[in-house]
């Protein structure tokens, strides 16, 4: 008898972009685990005339649940919460208003995994960047400890000024290196 390694190939469709994290919240279903989710209200157009794009995401991964919870009280508090993101597995679901103006009508809802976050801005200020997924850049980028805990910079009062020098990245004047890339935040 002989035995064959079968290896599954898959076509993944991501999205990358940026935009706006809204209504995050931890979701207990009728059946199965609680789950952290949140609303992305991505950019998109011309940057003179920006339109929106709202997905209602189900956050994946330990690292993307970790980033957006310490974004929650922020967001919570009417601060403005700018991501760079990748989403993961679109779908549509199909609802009918119940309630306001639209009462009866049909809708639309975009959803999707989050899967990253690339980086994170709160009210215009740096609190998180991910490291370069560049091979060249890992080899000279310095390693931090992995025992000290990264601030949560969702209160500023928890903040020390020295904490948020330490946070600040550089930022490249020119934007995006490529059309498409959002791994580096706009100025």
């Amino acid at each position: 008898m002989t035995t064959q390694n079968e290896t599954k190939s898959f076509f993944d469709l991501h999205i990358n972009g940026l935009g706006y994290l809204n209504r995050i919240r931890q979701v207990t279903p009728k059946r199965g685990d609680a789950f952290w989710a949140c609303d992305i209200s991505a950019l998109n157009g011309p940057a003179d005339d920006v339109s929106y794009t709202r997905f209602d995401c189900r956050v994946s991964g330990k690292e993307a649940e970790k980033l957006v919870k310490r974004c929650q009280q922020a967001s919570d508090m009417g601060k403005k919460v700018l991501i760079g993101f990748k989403l993961g597995d679109l779908w549509t679901d199909i609802f009918t208003y119940s309630k306001g103006d639209r009462a009866g009508q049909t809708g639309v809802s975009l959803k999707a995994r989050l899967l990253f976050v690339s980086w994170i801005k709160i009210d215009g200020d740096m609190v998180h960047q991910a490291p370069s997924r560049d091979a060249d850049q890992r080899d000279t980028t310095p390693q931090q400890d992995s025992t000290q805990q990264p601030p949560n910079y969702s209160d500023p009062a928890l903040v020390s000024e020295d904490q948020a020098i330490q946070a600040q990245q550089p930022i490249p004047a020119q934007g995006y290196a490529a059309a498409g890339a959002f791994d580096s935040p706009v100025n």
